[in-house]
């Protein structure tokens, strides 16, 4: 069974929404959401560009016009979509136009995507309250877009960081 999926039987009762977040390599972000309360489920992928199916190979030339992203199924009677997103604000710098860290490319921009208008309205508002709170010195340039295909990476990218725990990862939850 995958860390942080809940048994079938309880995955049949309880509700269930996803959410998908981009904000650099997508090894270090699922392994922090995966740990989170109310996480179900992680998978990473590529959305947000035109190339249909692609591969790691083909998002990495920056050509796709795909981000790294993790869509993540969450129990929101456990946690809310809001806060998912204040955990993903404070886990990538949302300053830094494709880039995080040692990664630069469109591939490793700062995204939501979001699946209804619920979760757009909520993107919005926090977007806001993070640029007004400070804790970043320049404007905060996370994309908010809809949701469109997400294509699950190779398998093997799924829970890279529990395969390889000293593998590269440049995210850390900051206070």
């Amino acid at each position: 069974m995958k860390a942080g999926v809940l048994p079938a039987s309880s995955q049949a009762a309880a509700t269930r929404e996803t959410a998908t977040l981009a904000g650099g390599c997508f090894w270090g972000m699922e392994e922090l959401l995966r740990k989170f309360p109310g996480v179900l489920e992680t998978n990473v992928g590529y959305t947000g560009g035109s190339t249909g199916k692609p591969t790691y190979r083909e998002v990495c030339t920056g050509r796709t016009g795909h981000a790294e992203a993790v869509q993540i199924v969450f129990d929101p009677a456990q946690t809310s979509y809001e806060k998912l997103l204040d955990l993903f604000f404070r886990m990538h710098d949302p300053t830094t136009l494709n880039r995080q860290h040692n990664d630069v490319g469109t591939q490793y921009r700062s995204a939501i995507f979001y699946h209804s208008d619920a979760q757009r309205q909520t993107a919005e508002r926090v977007k806001a309250r993070v640029n007004l709170a400070g804790r970043w010195k320049g404007q905060v340039v996370t994309e908010i877009v809809k949701a469109g295909e997400f294509y699950v990476a190779e398998d093997y990218h799924q829970d890279y960081l529990q395969k390889h725990p000293d593998g590269y990862n440049c995210h850390y939850l900051r206070d």
